[in-house]
């Protein structure tokens, strides 16, 4: 295969310090390291970063790329999921990148900050959302923090949470050394170096999907315009949970925002000041997104898949197939191993995750694991405030502590969704 690439590869010709003159059409070759119409492996260029990128493998692909958003809220089990789709060969995977657009916004001035409302949040979510979809990695410059040089970052959220930012091209030192499991935490910015943008654009375009997690955009609404922006071809999955389960790992992760929460459920006593809000407005985001989506608006038709957590814990091989049928997606083996190594009983996990499943009741223990903690007066208070979202998605109110505590007791419906259309 020769190397006359998209213009991107240019870009990348021009990150490396390689100097060109024109970009005057796709059969256009490109100087430096490719120049000519030869074959890239003749000339096994000695930068490795251009011996990577000279790879097939790496050539932009040449049908039409399809992009995935899984839609969900904090602590609903999304970075699970997300490895279902990361973990897929054919997926370029990007882990919460609107984290950078949200910390822009919380460190602008008192001043800024007044002027800048919900509205232009959600437009900067959008705009970011939208180039990434377009493999313009380099626009992610407009947020991090400090600025990237040359556009070379150190500071991209969670990149060690994606393969492709961890393995070739992007990261030459690890070829051959990932193919299966999860880039570690540790290993990846130190052996992968900083985060050449361009090279992860190159990446990103020799993939035939693009998929992005985010658990910052409110209601599915609030990307309409996104999804019928002509250039995208948008599915989104939409991962809801348990809202008592979410509060629980809420209170949980973020001690110092759910202490007041925390002080409920050791002395069962509730707090003048806890914020109920913070619980109440996921349920209300979530029922608004799930009634959206269900509506089957023409915007969202055939473009929305609706995935409980519950049920993916409790058969992950078979839920992973369904998100992977949606998306358009072949069955692949490092998917099955990844969910075989990270649902083993008997295997101690290094991820972050830390989930344990071997049967499908011992992946329904975890996911409800949650009433073994949470006291029964929050629990009621939780299911008064929430009552239509628990109804709407299928989960059963507990009726007593006895009830709450019984585990061979599901709180969790048998439930058919409508399928997208």
């Amino acid at each position: 295969m020769e190397c006359s690439w998209k213009t991107v590869l240019l870009l990348v010709c021009a990150s490396l310090g390689v100097q060109y003159t024109a970009i005057r059409t796709l059969s256009d070759t490109l100087p430096g390291p490719c120049q000519g119409s030869l074959n890239c492996r003749a000339r096994q260029p000695r930068d490795s970063r251009w011996k990577a990128l000279c790879e097939d493998n790496w050539l932009p692909s040449d049908s039409p790329q399809k992009h995935i958003l899984l839609f969900a809220t904090t602590r609903s089990g999304s970075s699970f999921t997300g490895q279902l789709l990361n973990q897929h060969p054919g997926v370029f995977y990007v882990f919460e990148p609107l984290y950078h657009v949200q910390q822009a916004f919380s460190n602008a001035s008192s001043r800024q900050r007044r002027t800048l409302d919900r509205r232009a949040l959600l437009g900067a979510y959008r705009d970011l959302l939208l180039n990434l979809y377009t493999c313009d990695l380099r626009f992610m410059e407009n947020y991090i923090r400090p600025e990237p040089q040359e556009h070379v970052t150190g500071a991209f959220f969670r990149r060690s949470s994606s393969h492709a930012l961890c393995t070739p091209p992007v990261c030459p030192a690890k070829s051959g050394a990932v193919a299966d499991g999860l880039p570690d935490e540790t290993w990846c910015p130190k052996d992968c170096g900083a985060l050449n943008l361009t090279l992860a654009s190159a990446s990103c375009l020799s993939k035939g999907h693009v998929a992005i997690k985010t658990v910052r955009v409110p209601e599915i609404a609030d990307l309409r315009t996104l999804i019928e922006d002509p250039r995208l071809d948008l599915k989104v999955i939409h991962l809801v949970r348990d809202p008592r389960a979410i509060l629980a790992s809420r209170m949980m992760a973020f001690s110092d925002q759910f202490r007041a929460w925390k002080i409920w459920n050791a002395t069962r006593r509730q707090p003048r000041y806890v914020d109920l809000s913070q619980i109440t407005s996921t349920c209300k985001d979530m029922a608004a997104s799930v009634e959206t989506g269900l509506r089957r608006p023409s915007w969202l038709r055939g473009r929305y898949l609706l995935v409980r957590y519950e049920d993916l814990a409790s058969n992950p091989e078979d839920g992973a197939s369904e998100i992977h049928r949606f998306v358009g997606l072949q069955k692949d083996s490092r998917v099955s191993s990844w969910i075989s190594q990270n649902t083993n009983r008997d295997a101690c996990s290094p991820s972050e995750w830390n989930f344990r499943y071997s049967t499908t009741r011992d992946s329904r223990a975890t996911a409800e694991s949650w009433r073994l903690r949470l006291d029964y007066d929050i629990v009621k208070t939780l299911q008064s405030l929430c009552s239509d979202t628990l109804a709407l998605l299928g989960y059963k109110q507990a009726r007593s502590l006895v009830q709450l505590r019984n585990m061979s007791y599901s709180l969790v419906e048998a439930r058919t969704f409508q399928p997208p259309l």
